[in-house]
Formats: structure tokens, sequence, C-alpha cells
């Protein structure tokens, strides 16, 4: 029971964040229909703890290598929680080490913002 009402909690964290984010990735060259087929290429992964596919860990290290500014990072931020949000399935710990199990450096933009999305 308590899982279930942390989760909701995280839920609409997540959306109040985005929608508080929603003016800033307007200036973004990046978009979610960029992300988040990156994210749907590991979703094996964030439910199951599947091994990792190529292509998981190969859009992850493109996306992380094209996140130039703020706005595309609040950008990819913002895609981040709207995919985890319409997926129950997905284990948030799971996606946050993602980066890390791809090979991403601790210091690559992408290893920064998920964590503080």
């Amino acid at each position: 029971m308590a899982y279930a009402a942390e989760a909701q909690i995280v839920v609409v964290a997540m959306v109040a964040a985005m929608l508080l984010s929603a003016p800033y990735a307007a200036n973004a060259d990046i978009t979610c229909e960029q992300v988040n087929p990156v994210f749907g290429a590991c979703v094996k992964n964030m439910r199951a703890g599947v091994p990792l596919s190529t292509g998981c860990c190969n859009g992850l290290k493109s996306l992380a290598s094209s996140l130039t500014t703020i706005a595309d990072n609040r950008a990819t931020c913002s895609c981040f929680k709207t995919f985890v949000a319409k997926d129950n399935g997905v284990k948030l710990g799971r996606v946050l080490g993602l980066p890390r199990m791809c090979g991403i450096s601790g210091r690559s933009t992408l290893s920064v913002i998920l964590p503080s999305c």
C-alpha cells in the first residue's frame, strides 16, 4: 500500500516539474521525438533487467553527445519524466543506471541530468 502511494507522489511531482520546465524546453534543439525512441530501445532492460541491447547503448551515447545546451538538458529531462510516467513497469533505479551500464562517463551530461530530473 505504501509503495502505491509513494509511486503516485513521484508521478505527481514529475508531472509538476514537467509543467514548470515546459517553457524552457521550447528553445531546445532536442525533441521528445528524438529522446523517446532512445529510452524505448532500453525498455526491456528497464522492465526486467535483461542485458542491454547495442541499440540502447548506442542511442544513449548519441543522445549524450547531442546535449549541448541547458535547453537541451531540460527538454531531455522533461521527455524522460514523461516517458517514465507513462510506463508503470519501468524501474526508476534501472533507468538511472543506464548511462553507467552503457559506459557513459559519470561526467557526461546525460549521467548528470537523469538523476536530477
